[in-house]
């Protein structure tokens, strides 16, 4: 049995699922699989339906469809009559308890309708308040076991949404439920960084009248100014150990990349350009790092030595300009922003072939961020005059957008694997 304990956000149990939200999947067509979720027996006392959950999740990486039979409920493998089930390739059945402490146990069995046989089975236990927690596990495992990847449901993201009140940071799961506001200001937010373990957010405010970069435990709420050096403090990102910080500061003069340990300690320069130098993100083996300089002539992707050591090599060429960029997690590609003929584009390029692909239309699409698992970028976009969530799988296929009824939403980054599973 696998036992649901919160990292993060103890503080989330009594929060409802957020409503005001409208999800619209396009691009999957004939390249999804066939799956039938039957609800689970007792999910009717809950506050929320985890059959209605997993099988959302599972339709919004653009893999699955859904299929029902009427009439038809099966709750165990014993009650399956395979034929029932010829129009799926897979069928999910499962239970509901109750425990003592008002926690609730989900059985769950993944089962192959062609072989009649069964794929996984396991159990999920949660505070019944963590009914979406629940769920979002069940289709990990789902996803996993059906495709050979890791689910990213029960990951996290976050992102700044701006309001008539002033400027939000918020994070919520990787459906955009659940939103948590980790911190109110009157004032600008930027560039959120998740920590390698899922348990901080780096941040750039303006609270102090200029850009400043905090560091915030989202377990307790406490705040480390990490930068307040004269001029801009910016653009921070986690060395994947969390012993060091990337940050972008304009100190001696023009912007230029620095090292810098979580406790603010140990300040280290890393660029030397004298060029406009900023957006750093390390390599999953923490060895590089990549970043956007006009040293060039125009905004384009380098690649250094994380230490400093040695020269930056450029990766993008061609015509348009290239920022933000961010590895893959595996680290065979990098996605960034591209500017051409005035539209924003997310794009990905590969380091072996060195080929570049546009995986959208073009429009508004800026801050790319790739998903723990490497098969999903979640950037913004516009859309409807104001800032939304936007997804795109990493060959470019099945898009995702997420419009919110409130707020401009901007900035967004997803956050690490949480290994919270017992």
């Amino acid at each position: 049995m696998l036992r649901l304990t919160v990292m993060l956000f103890l503080l989330v149990l009594a929060l409802p699922a957020r409503a005001d939200l409208t999800i619209e999947i396009t691009g999957a067509g004939e390249h999804q699989t066939p799956i039938a979720i039957v609800p689970f027996a007792g999910e009717d006392k809950l506050p929320q339906s985890i059959s209605d959950i997993v099988a959302a999740d599972l339709q919004r990486s653009g893999l699955f469809r859904r299929v029902t039979v009427p009439g038809k409920t099966p709750h165990v493998p014993s009650d399956v009559v395979f034929s029932d089930w010829a129009g799926a390739d897979a069928l999910v059945v499962g239970t509901v308890a109750a425990q003592p402490n008002g926690r609730v146990t989900a059985q769950f069995r993944l089962l192959d309708v062609v072989r009649q046989t069964e794929l996984v089975g396991d159990a999920v236990t949660a505070h019944a308040s963590q009914v979406r927690a629940i769920a979002h596990r069940i289709a990990d495992l789902i996803f996993q076991k059906m495709t050979g990847v890791r689910g990213v449901f029960s990951t996290r993201i976050a992102y700044v949404n701006k309001t008539d009140s002033g400027f939000k940071l918020v994070v919520a799961d990787a459906d955009g439920y659940n939103e948590q506001t980790v911190l109110k200001s009157p004032v600008t937010i930027m560039s959120p960084a998740w920590s390698p373990d899922g348990s901080h957010l780096a941040y750039v405010s303006f609270e102090r009248g200029h850009a400043v970069v905090y560091v915030q435990s989202l377990l307790t709420g406490q705040r480390l100014l990490l930068a307040d050096f004269p001029g801009s403090n910016s653009a921070p990102a986690w060395a994947p150990d969390g012993r060091h910080l990337a940050i972008v500061l304009t100190r001696d003069g023009s912007s230029q990349i620095y090292l810098i340990r979580p406790d603010g300690k140990g300040l280290h320069r890393i660029t030397f350009s004298g060029a406009i130098d900023t957006s750093p993100c390390f390599s999953p083996d923490g060895q590089s790092i990549i970043f956007t300089s006009d040293r060039g002539g125009t905004p384009q992707i380098y690649q250094m030595a994380a230490d400093g050591s040695g020269p930056a090599t450029r990766l993008t060429f061609g015509g348009g300009e290239n920022f933000s960029p961010r590895y893959s997690p595996d680290g065979k590609s990098f996605t960034f922003t591209h500017l051409l003929n005035n539209r924003f584009y997310i794009a990905v390029e590969d380091f072996a072939t060195q080929q570049m692909q546009l995986l959208t239309n073009g429009g508004w699409e800026l801050r790319p961020s790739y998903a723990p698992n490497g098969q999903i970028v979640l950037f913004s976009n516009e859309a409807q005059g104001r800032g939304i969530l936007e997804t795109v799988s990493s060959d470019g296929r099945v898009k995702e957008k997420m419009y919110s009824q409130t707020g401009d939403i901007r900035e967004p980054t997803w956050g690490p694997f949480l290994n919270n599973m017992r």
